[in-house]
């Protein structure tokens, strides 16, 4: 997609944390609960680091505003006459037209308001053109992608290459895919989900269309850190998701040319999506409809084009400074304590203009699900542990078992990073602090007596990520 680079002269590692501080010591943007309590396992509190924006982000303090505005008047939208309905139907409708924008799409574009991203995946693969009743083409993907776009492809015509250990070689495995012909639909990531670093997408759209054949880019991590233009990019079908853009409910959506999209199976058999329905028959509605049967997210889907205005709205100069100020010190710092590895995909990543807020590493000698445990009970730090929905990428990194994932967005501070290095510090130095077992399991503090909220479940036996494995 389209991005706006960073300078390497705008963040000096000379005095490091000085002037990174003075960039990214504060978050960018407001969001709903930075200021929580996360309890200590040998008591106390401290300010909860969220370093797992790339699972659900926060939402932002305008967006939870919003919510709380437009919740009064949430009705059911469509075929309502009632005040309410009405004005829950102008929400609704007006937030594709908002969504459209933000991605810089064509005037007629479709935008299907779904479940989240992996469900709008799983749409497009039912929208795939037919020629005499058969897959008029194979969809190619590569082997580093999150199983969102990965696992949708399995059950149609396909084909996977395994990426190079560079990018400039990845786009030439595809071009060398592409030329033997046959393939309808390039489907890539925007962003990996794994490591952050970011696929030229702009070429990749240019090498399947010279070869008769559109692109989907899977943008849930690519979109809360980077502006996407698909007019641009000449992208044919983008999908993300509101929980990764700092928006409640989960809502995704896919943004794209509408043939595809009016001639396949609509995604959800239900009220909403037909012109007419007997009782042996039905007569399917075309545009959004035809795949929104039932009744749609409406908070969802107004809380996630909320969102997009306000993510529009950053001037991107300050937005990536920020992003790359957290991100160089962590890793720079990670690559300063012995026996922690940062991992990444490509030889040949820019890491000033090739990355989004994201950081894979390990910790020699300890399992990531347990240190991911140790950093939430000893440090108040949260971040994400396993395989990330992403095997075979993990596979191929050599980390079949999995690894950690700190990641952040506009709600970040340089603190965050500062405390997660110190924990990784303490625990080279020291060890653990506390004792751990695996529960059901997952690495969960021995003899754990914090408490939770009242109203929330007193269950701490969840910390480390379950192992994810075959039996």
């Amino acid at each position: 997609m389209t991005t706006a680079t960073v300078s390497p002269s705008t963040i000096s590692t000379d005095n490091g944390f000085d002037e990174r501080q003075a960039i990214a010591g504060r978050p960018l943007a407001a969001v709903t609960g930075a200021e929580i309590q996360a309890p200590l396992i040998a008591g106390g509190h401290v300010r909860y680091a969220n370093l797992d924006y790339g699972a659900s982000a926060p939402a932002l303090s305008v967006v939870s505003a919003y919510l709380n505005e437009i919740l009064p008047f949430y009705a059911s939208v469509h075929r309502g006459a009632g005040y309410a309905s009405q004005i829950s139907t102008s929400v609704y409708e007006n937030a594709r037209s908002i969504v459209r924008e933000f991605v810089g799409g064509r005037p007629d574009d479709s935008v299907i308001f779904t479940r989240n991203t992996t469900d709008s995946l799983n749409l497009l693969a039912g929208c795939l053109p037919l020629a005499e009743g058969r897959p008029a083409g194979d969809v190619l993907y590569l082997d580093i992608e999150h199983h969102a776009n990965l696992l949708p492809w399995q059950g149609v015509p396909h084909r996977s290459i395994v990426a190079a250990d560079t990018i400039a070689g990845t786009v030439d495995a595809v071009r060398a895919e592409l030329e033997q012909g046959g393939v309808s639909l390039l489907a890539i990531t925007g962003a990996s989900n794994v490591t952050g670093e970011i696929l030229p997408v702009r070429a990749l759209a240019a090498l399947a269309h010279q070869h008769g054949a559109r692109i989907v880019v899977d943008a849930a991590q690519l979109a809360p850190h980077r502006r996407v233009d698909i007019t641009a990019d000449d992208v044919d079908y983008v999908a993300f998701s509101g929980h990764k853009l700092y928006a409640p409910f989960g809502a995704g959506v896919l943004v794209g040319r509408p043939d595809w999209l009016d001639a396949g199976t609509p995604h959800l058999a239900g009220g909403g999506a037909v012109k007419e329905a007997k009782l042996d028959g039905v007569s399917w509605a075309t545009g959004p409809a035809r795949h929104e049967g039932g009744s749609p997210n409406v908070l969802g889907a107004a809380t996630l084009a909320r969102a997009t205005q306000v993510i529009a709205g950053l001037d991107q100069d300050r937005w990536h400074a920020h992003e790359s100020a957290i991100r160089s010190y962590l890793v720079e710092g990670l690559q300063q304590i012995e026996g922690i590895t940062v991992h990444q995909i490509f030889k040949d990543t820019n890491a000033d203009t090739d990355t989004i807020g994201v950081v894979n590493f390990s910790v020699e000698g300890y399992d990531a699900g347990l240190v991911a445990a140790y950093l939430s009970a000893e440090h108040g730090v949260g971040l994400r542990d396993g395989r990330f929905c992403a095997h075979p990428l993990l596979k191929r990194l050599g980390l079949p078992s999995g690894s950690l994932r700190a990641s952040f967005g506009v709600g970040s501070r340089l603190e965050d990073a500062e405390r997660l290095l110190a924990g990784v510090a303490q625990l080279r130095r020291d060890g653990l602090g506390w004792d751990y077992v695996v529960d059901a399991g997952r690495w969960v503090p021995a003899n754990d007596t914090r408490t939770y909220p009242h109203w929330a479940p007193n269950t701490p036996g969840t910390a480390g990520a379950a192992p994810c494995n075959d039996d």
